[in-house]
């Protein structure tokens, strides 16, 4: 058995290659302070390895563990039937073509008793998982919940300097009418958001698909 460092989160995927994904996870948790360990854990290639690392978690010193995967996904749910660790869940897009629908399904829908706490598809869910790890341990760990309390003001901060920078931004165009199917005062209008430009033409529709094309 390889030997493993004491940190109170892990993070597991059903493949090397969902790491794409969940780096944002372990670098956000890396912001809190924690080092996670790290495992590739197929829970249908290798269920019986998947077992025994959730059986064994509580008694390595883990607290949380973040499972995602893609396609059927039976990972978050394989290991919260072997712990009574919480388990988060992280649902991936594996470009199957279903927009990782399949893997929300298969880590949401758990049955009764076995709960697993699944956040969003990619990497906003695998950012929010670290986050959401965090908050749990804050329950039990006060620097942690100095951590975390820090952490929501500097989001705070960030939506004040976003809203005055939509102020700023919509000063721009304060001379035009926004309303549904209503025409834009003006026939041709250029935006510039962040690195993206988008030229508006023609009615409210066209108006405000440009803003959220060039806003995403």
């Amino acid at each position: 058995m390889v030997s493993e460092k004491t940190t109170p989160v892990a993070v597991v995927m059903g493949s090397d290659s969902d790491f794409k994904v969940m780096k944002s996870c372990v670098k956000q948790l890396g912001d809190f302070g924690i080092e996670p360990v790290v495992r590739i854990i197929s829970a249908h290639r290798t269920p019986e390895i998947a077992a025994e690392f959730a059986q064994n978690a509580a008694n390595r010193g883990i607290k949380v563990i973040i499972a995602a995967a893609g396609m059927a996904a039976h990972l978050a749910g394989a290991m919260a039937a072997k712990t009574t660790l919480p388990i988060i869940g992280v649902p991936l897009d594996s470009g199957c073509g279903l927009g990782g629908l399949d893997a929300l399904l298969s880590t949401l829908q758990m049955p009764p008793g076995v709960p697993v706490a699944t956040v969003a598809i990619g990497k906003a869910g695998a950012k929010n998982a670290a986050v959401l790890a965090v908050q749990i341990l804050a329950l039990a760990d006060g620097e942690f919940a100095e951590k975390i309390a820090d952490f929501k003001k500097a989001q705070e901060k960030k939506a004040d300097y976003d809203k005055k920078e939509e102020i700023a931004w919509g000063s721009q165009i304060r001379s035009y009418t926004l309303h549904p199917y209503q025409m834009v005062k003006d026939h041709r209008i250029g935006l510039e958001v962040g690195n993206v430009n988008a030229v508006l033409d023609g009615d409210i529709d066209s108006f405000i698909e440009g803003v959220l094309l060039a806003s995403d």
